[in-house]
């Protein structure tokens, strides 16, 4: 009974120095191992196999009359289970994607107001909204509009310019 608590403590030890040192076995040998420990055969899903196999084999030792051979099947049937478990879990998480960032083309049909003037020939400054956030953009408009005022983003020039519109009423 001693091997297998052993071995699950060992797993538990395997995975504490994988979160600590996450890549570090990976680099150690100068890409040889290159995507032998991405995915399945990753350093979490062997911690996982090996302290399932120690504790599920412990728990089977101690609880059943199956003996060592019995115990050894049952902890490798958990380990084996556990490790698949962490495998998925771990390729779910790393698939998670968050909403695309917001472009500069999302401002076009966006409302805003002026803040500085904009003369007829030249630029002013507008006040518009991506994504939530406050956004003080140069402005050009084919009219002169003056300061407060509501205007549409018809097109953007650059990341810091576009062309905008008066609201009318």
């Amino acid at each position: 009974m001693n091997w297998f608590v052993g071995l699950g403590i060992a797993g538990l030890v395997l995975l504490v120095l994988s979160l600590i040192f996450d890549g570090i076995l990976e680099g150690l040998f100068g890409g040889v191992l290159d995507g032998l420990f991405d995915g399945l055969l990753s350093l979490p899903v062997i911690a996982g196999f090996v302290s399932m196999l120690g504790f599920g084999g412990a728990i089977a030792l101690g609880t059943t009359g199956l003996g060592v051979t019995g115990a050894t099947a049952i902890g490798v049937v958990a380990g084996v289970a556990t490790g698949w478990l962490t495998w998925k879990l771990s390729s779910a998480l790393m698939r998670e994607q968050g909403a695309a960032a917001p472009r500069g083309d999302d401002l076009v049909g966006g409302s805003g107001s002026v803040v500085t003037a904009i003369p007829a020939e030249g630029y002013g400054e507008v006040l518009v909204h991506l994504a939530g956030q406050p956004l003080k953009l140069a402005a050009k408009c084919s009219v002169p509009v003056a300061r407060g005022a509501e205007v549409w983003v018809e097109s953007v020039l650059s990341a810091t310019s576009v062309v905008v519109r008066p609201v009318e009423d």
